[in-house]
């Protein structure tokens, strides 16, 4: 009895160990354009693409400023805000980038 537990838990370790090494983490950076606009490119670390993730820029309260989406590129361009901002990645729960207006830089 004690080897078909054993062996059911190993088992279901292996499958929650292959759930997570074929997980993707995602990946996202914005740089200044220098002509008042910002560009992000995203994607993930399996090499699959962004487009189509859905992009928000916000303000220190949280106030959507520009909504948008990753286009076929995996790329997403806005005009900077006038405010603090921050610009948001969101491919869904636990793929979820945050970029401080404050850290884009040309």
């Amino acid at each position: 009895m004690k080897k078909v537990l054993f062996g059911i838990g190993l088992l279901t370790l292996c499958i929650f160990l292959a759930g997570q090494a074929l997980s993707h983490t995602p990946l996202c950076s914005c740089f200044d354009n220098g002509d008042g606009t910002i560009t992000c490119e995203g994607g993930f670390s399996d090499g699959s693409s962004a487009a189509g993730v859905s992009m928000k820029v916000v303000d220190a309260k949280g106030k959507v400023l520009i909504k948008g989406k990753m286009n076929e590129d995996s790329e997403f361009t806005f005009k900077r805000p006038d405010v603090p901002f921050k610009v948001i990645f969101d491919a869904g729960p636990g793929h979820v980038v945050e970029v401080k207006g404050e850290d884009i830089t040309e």
